[in-house]
């Protein structure tokens, strides 16, 4: 029996993390048709065989699965439900994976518009930055049925490694937010450790190597620690988009009657953050928090 034809496949938006995931979907064999607010991603995509769509509508009329990775909220309902959006394009029977991280509110409504005309949905954020997109080792949190899942299952494996089903539409987005405070909170803290470990006078690259080796490991320590010692705050994941998260978490949180002061100080030592001016850093910049002479000299 010969083998099923992949999908054709849409992607919106050619961010940090979505170019990389486009590609690899290229590299596993998928036709793809991709659009971007700015032509430069495009161009690049296209040479590397893709599609160039204008439109979100007109990516929709030439996919089977249209797949986003958009900022915020706003930009998912304005794309799929604004003029000229995939609401207006999309066929009867396609799949719409919500790779974002948005508000699980915004997943269900903008969901139950597209199944009015026949369109089944996943949300599926992700974690792992810049290089877990590149490698296609992210971590995909999928909320939606059964079926869809199943469906979408080769797609997903194209893009990460941690592929795991949580539950009906609108879960990934609750275990991102979970995500994202585990992260953000545990960025604070290795911020602030490696801030009392200068102010001390002891030298934090020989604390971070010590704490790696014991109980406070993490890919965090790992990774960000090094940002952290090295003054290097480019972007894998910009502190701006971390702080919409952490506000995503600390609503969510308000919502079930809990209030997660952790998530919520973090929140506002981001928007500290974005106040001075560094909301395009990396969310590792949070250690700029914290005026050790070192921290001042190495942070303009």
């Amino acid at each position: 029996m010969s083998a099923q034809p992949l999908p054709t496949i849409g992607f919106i938006c050619l961010g940090i993390m979505g170019k990389p995931m486009a590609r690899n979907l290229l590299k596993a064999g998928y036709s793809l048709t991709v659009s971007n607010r700015s032509r430069g991603s495009v161009d690049e995509l296209v040479a590397d065989g893709a599609n160039a769509g204008t439109t979100p509508r007109d990516v929709a009329v030439r996919s089977d699965v249209v797949i986003t990775m958009l900022p915020d909220s706003p930009d998912v309902e304005s794309v799929a439900l604004g003029d000229d959006g995939i609401i207006s394009g999309i066929r009867d029977g396609a799949l719409w994976i919500d790779m974002s991280t948005i508000a699980p509110a915004t997943t269900k409504r903008v969901a139950d518009e597209l199944a009015k005309k026949g369109v089944t949905s996943l949300d599926a954020p992700v974690s792992g930055g810049e290089k877990g997109a590149i490698d296609a080792a992210l971590s995909i949190m999928v909320g939606g049925s059964d079926e869809a899942f199943a469906r979408a299952k080769p797609i997903f494996e194209a893009l990460g490694k941690n592929i795991v089903h949580v539950g009906a539409l609108g879960a990934g987005q609750v275990t991102k937010a979970c995500n994202q405070i585990v992260v953000g909170v545990t960025i604070e803290a290795v911020a602030e450790a490696l801030a009392l470990a200068e102010a001390a006078g002891v030298d934090p690259a020989k604390v971070r190597a010590a704490l790696l080796g014991g109980f406070a490991q993490s890919k965090i320590l790992d990774v960000h620690g090094q940002r952290m010692i090295d003054r290097t705050f480019n972007p894998g994941f910009k502190s701006r988009l971390h702080r919409k998260d952490m506000n995503i978490a600390a609503n969510a949180g308000d919502e079930h009657g809990l209030n997660l002061d952790a998530a919520k100080l973090v929140r506002a030592h981001f928007d500290e953050l974005i106040a001075r001016g560094d909301g395009e850093r990396d969310h590792s910049a949070l250690r700029l928090r914290y005026h050790t002479p070192a921290a001042v000299s190495g942070s303009s």
